[in-house]
């Protein structure tokens, strides 16, 4: 089915603002799998800036020559209309789709006109009209190319460089450049197969959204409020402070992996539970799990499922107290929460964690507190709790964050 331009123009403002592709499809009446297909061969980011000049033709302009040339008008006519030469129209015409990233044959007589893939196509050449600096520094290439298959996000990178390069200004890069690297048509400096080793692994960029969920799990009997949990805890500037949860599978399965993240540092130390994730096995798992930490424990700070039942006898048979987060506040067990979303890169969701290997956990874990943390000026997490051993030993009694 075609739709016109005033419907995709449409589609592409509501999306500018934020809209969901199921919620544009929903207000103009289109299939969702057609919006979702328009926003992807934008790469999913939308761009608006100010043209510099009036020579640039604007969005509104080339949603104009698209309706026009699609009521069969040529190209002077089309300029008349606009106000354009004949010759800027024909060039936007026969704009290649395959330089947009669009399989088919070029825009010209008797073929589609994409305004918005032009238009964002154009906003990127205009903005960065020389060649990239992935493209003209193969050292810089190779270095994003080689964090991106160890799973490094791209703020991860850019952060990195500046502590193994410090001395090389050429080894710089941002973020957003390494995301056009990969999302933006019509550039590609970077395999397209490498946004699988992205965070999402998705297709094209999308914003956040948060839900809210109801509390269904019994209350924990003596359980200790967050509220009474000693206030130099939430400075993280002694470390010895962890935050814990389990990671479970899908239903009808019973393994669970415990994590312990400490506060101050991000280490993350685990634990499997390969049969069941009871109060008892959880007990267990946590007193093996506390002597091998990066740093002595002083408190735990602990989600309120069921599974922490014994946290009365973990107190008495280690003198660490147990404080239990807020229901429906993940943010009060941040570092945690954030910590297990990055464990779950290695195991999804829907993988059976019965089937996880003592071996696979720990390389995990390695390769997470070895990755560099933004928090940290991107040292990475191994880093810093050396630097905080090393800054203890000089001055006993005081130990303060790298």
């Amino acid at each position: 089915m075609t739709y016109s331009i005033e419907v995709r123009r449409r589609a592409f403002a509501l999306l500018g603002q934020g809209w969901w592709p199921r919620q544009v499809a929903a207000e103009l009446g289109v299939s969702r799998v057609v919006v979702s297909l328009w926003r992807r061969q934008v790469g999913g980011v939308l761009r608006e800036r100010p043209a510099m000049s009036q020579r640039y033709l604007s969005r509104e302009e080339r949603y104009e020559i698209a309706r026009l040339h699609d009521a069969g008008h040529g190209v002077r006519e089309i300029g008349r209309r606009i106000g354009r030469p004949a010759s800027t129209v024909s060039r936007e015409l026969a704009r290649p789709r395959r330089a947009l990233g669009v399989r088919g044959r070029p825009a010209g007589r008797g073929a589609g006109y994409a305004p918005e893939a032009c238009h964002q196509a154009a906003v990127a050449a205009r903005t960065r009209p020389r060649a990239s600096k992935l493209s003209q520094h193969p050292a810089l290439r190779v270095f994003v190319q080689a964090r991106l298959d160890e799973r490094y996000s791209p703020a991860q990178i850019a952060g990195r460089l500046r502590v193994e390069c410090a001395d090389d200004e050429q080894m710089r890069i941002s973020h957003e450049t390494i995301y056009r690297a990969i999302y933006v048509r019509p550039r590609g400096e970077l395999k397209r197969e490498l946004r699988a080793h992205l965070r999402t692994g998705r297709e094209v960029r999308r914003r956040r959204a948060t839900r809210q969920t109801q509390e269904t799990r019994g209350r924990i009997v003596g359980a200790v409020s967050i509220s009474e949990r000693p206030d130099d805890v939430e400075t993280r500037l002694v470390p010895g402070d962890y935050e814990g949860d389990l990671m479970v599978g899908p239903t009808g399965t019973s393994a669970a992996i415990g994590t312990l993240v400490e506060r101050t540092s991000g280490h993350l130390t685990a634990f499997l539970l390969p049969q069941r994730h009871t109060a008892e096995a959880t007990l267990a798992g946590l007193l093996e799990a506390i002597t091998r930490t990066g740093w002595p424990m002083r408190t735990l700070t602990w989600d309120r499922g069921k599974e922490m039942g014994r946290h009365a006898q973990f107190t008495i048979a280690t003198g660490i107290q147990v404080y239990f987060a807020d229901p429906h506040a993940p943010w009060q067990r941040g570092s945690n929460e954030n910590t297990n979303g990055l464990l779950r890169e290695y195991f999804p969701k829907g993988r059976d964690l019965a089937t996880v290997t003592e071996a696979e956990l720990q390389a995990a874990v390695d390769q997470l507190n070895n990755r560099p943390r933004q928090r940290h000026g991107f040292l990475n997490p191994n880093e810093v709790l050396t630097a905080i051993l090393i800054q203890d030993q000089h001055t006993p009694g005081v130990a303060t964050t790298a």
